[in-house]
């Protein structure tokens, strides 16, 4: 995991300030999370303990998440013992992934007793563990015999530390290349980096690799496959990532994917990926540790309300489709309403030779010229027959009206419902999201949020300065769309938006100048990239003067017809994207 020994080990250089500070609050968040609130000269500051599986941590914090209505029972014991109490030690054995936060304190008698409160950050085995004289007051996560034979972690039961194996310590070895050759002798035939992580103790795989990528330029490297100079290379680099380690200044280093989403942190540069990633930089341990898995969870967050919107507009619009299928094989139907006024004029004309209880009527079609049979109702005598073929008309006549302009609709509301799911899936933000289900809520679509009392300010739109100066603006959704075509565009300024496709509205601010080429292909460029069509080579925008744009009665947002337009086919471009773009918060 990015939390590896070496990161805990200049993070327990830095929780040091804390040092000599007393508790004072404990909060437990969530079940496998608990927040100290010291008091130090600086003021407040609040120590993060987390023993998720996914997100195992300890950091300084300033995003810590609401505390439930009544404290647990685990956080009530964890009050009794370490309230007030003294911190007056942070350790760590070697680059273990484990940290004794030792504290002094005072119990019911007023004795002064010592506890320590133990971090364990092994993955989905991590814990919390409060400790007295060698003893487990009570943990995070209670291990028995039934879950673990391997060591159990209950009250009054002996700590034990968890099982180790002998690997070297970045912190204690003296770096020389024998040792390192008979280290890495049995793992000759694996891929170096996992060579390095087996030999040494408390190195990630994001570590391991910008090892390997620095020593070999290949990341793939098997480690029976290295020459001298790689191992020139590689001593060089292990003596540079110790230093790091003992140095007050490091290069903290996130890992962000081309969409922004953190993937990995560490605390030297990285230069592995390329430009398949981005770095950004912290300037402390805590606040990688704490922005990085706050964004993450923030993501995380994100994608799960992102998908229930996907899922639910899914089944919206396959339950359209369906109604349109069936409306269309109606329409079909309808459309043989002629028939029933041609059978009620035979009928009618031949009614002398009808008897009461006659079920079918055989006559000249005096239309064509053919011999007809037409369906009669026994029970109705031949007057009414007439009257049921007419109606049967009249009915199927309205029908054809009421299924046409059904059909319009609903075709015209697959659209709509097209491109909300197409913002939903470029929707970068919480905000964007909420701006969604409002809009969905307004429509009918689903049912407004009773429960959120905070009304939050809507994000601006999407801004963008061309290379020729021009402001170009993209909205994130319908309701934005609305707004920039019908309220901010004025009459000269140039409207985009892609040709059939779901996307973006764009304009392109004149402010009574003439706009050049360049910057209408920019603004074409960014449209198409704000679209459905993103990953397409070529793709078709339309472009016209914003005052040829309307919106017709009743349209649902974003829906606009417009005449004078132009078409021109472009190539959706990310690079471009990025660097024209001023906001996108």
């Amino acid at each position: 995991m990015s939390l590896d020994g070496a990161f805990i080990f200049i993070l327990k250089k830095e929780l040091s300030s804390l040092i000599d500070s007393r508790v004072d609050k404990i909060h437990m968040p969530s079940k496998d999370e608990i927040i100290i609130s010291f008091r130090t000269r600086e003021g407040v500051k609040r120590l993060l303990m987390s023993a998720n599986p996914s997100s195992a941590r300890v950091c300084l914090t300033k995003n810590a998440p609401e505390n439930p209505p009544s404290p647990p029972m685990l956080c009530m014991l964890m009050r009794k013992h370490l309230a007030n109490s003294r911190l007056t030690d942070i350790k760590q054995i070697n680059l273990e992934r484990i940290l004794f936060f030792e504290f002094e304190g005072v119990n019911e008698i007023g004795d002064v007793v010592n506890l320590s409160l133990i971090l364990e950050i092994m993955g989905r085995h991590s814990n919390i563990i409060l400790v007295k004289d060698g003893k487990i007051i009570d943990a995070v996560k209670r291990i028995s015999d039934n879950i673990s034979s391997v060591r159990r972690v209950l009250p009054s039961g002996e700590y034990i530390l968890p099982p180790r194996s002998e690997r070297l310590s970045l912190t204690q070895w003296q770096p020389n290349r024998e040792e390192l050759l008979k280290k890495l002798q049995p793992f000759m035939n694996k891929k170096l980096d996992k060579a390095l992580i087996s030999v040494f103790e408390g190195i990630s795989p994001i570590v391991a690799r910008e090892i390997v990528n620095y020593s070999c330029r290949d990341i793939s490297m098997i480690t029976g496959e290295l020459s001298n100079n790689n191992y020139d290379r590689l001593i060089f680099f292990l003596k540079k990532i110790k230093a790091e380690l003992f140095s007050d200044i490091n290069n903290f280093t996130v890992v962000k994917d081309l969409n922004g989403r953190p993937k990995d942190f560490t605390f030297i540069d990285i230069e592995q990926y390329g430009t398949e990633m981005i770095n950004s930089y912290e300037k402390s341990a805590s606040s990688v540790v704490d922005n990085f898995f706050s964004e993450s969870a923030r993501q995380d967050r994100l994608k799960q309300r992102s998908s229930q919107l996907q899922k639910m507009l899914l089944n919206t619009y396959e339950r359209i489709l369906r109604r349109l299928e069936n409306q269309k094989q109606e329409l079909i139907e309808a459309e043989n309403k002629e028939k029933y006024k041609i059978w009620a004029d035979i009928v009618s004309a031949n009614l002398y030779s009808i008897k009461k209880g006659q079920k079918s009527l055989k006559a000249i079609d005096f239309y064509t010229g053919e011999n007809v049979e037409i369906p009669l109702d026994e029970r109705l005598s031949p007057i009414q027959n007439v009257q049921k073929l007419y109606h049967e008309y009249k009915k199927l006549e309205h029908a054809k009206k009421a299924l046409q302009e059904q059909i319009i609709s609903g075709e015209q509301e697959l659209i709509y419902i097209d491109s909300v799911f197409d913002a939903v899936s470029r929707a970068s933000g919480d905000s964007v999201i909420n701006e969604i289900r409002n809009e969905l809520a307004e429509q009918g679509y689903i049912k407004y949020n009773k429960t959120s009392k905070v009304k939050q300010k809507p994000l601006p739109p999407l801004k963008f300065i061309s290379e020729d100066g021009f402001e170009i603006l993209a909205g994130r959704n319908n309701r934005q769309n609305d707004e920039l075509t019908l309220k901010t565009a004025k009459q000269n300024d140039l409207w985009l938006h892609t040709k059939d496709i779901a996307g973006s509205h764009v304009i392109i601010k004149s402010n009574d100048k003439d706009i050049p080429p360049s910057t209408i292909n920019q603004a074409a460029v960014i449209a198409a990239y704000c679209s459905k069509a993103s990953e397409s080579s070529q793709v078709p925008v339309d472009v016209v003067k914003a005052r040829f744009v309307k919106k017709p009665s009743k349209a649902k947002p974003g829906m606009v017809i417009f005449t004078n337009n132009k078409t021109m086919f472009v190539k959706p471009d990310r690079d471009l994207y990025i660097k024209l773009l001023t906001n996108d918060k």
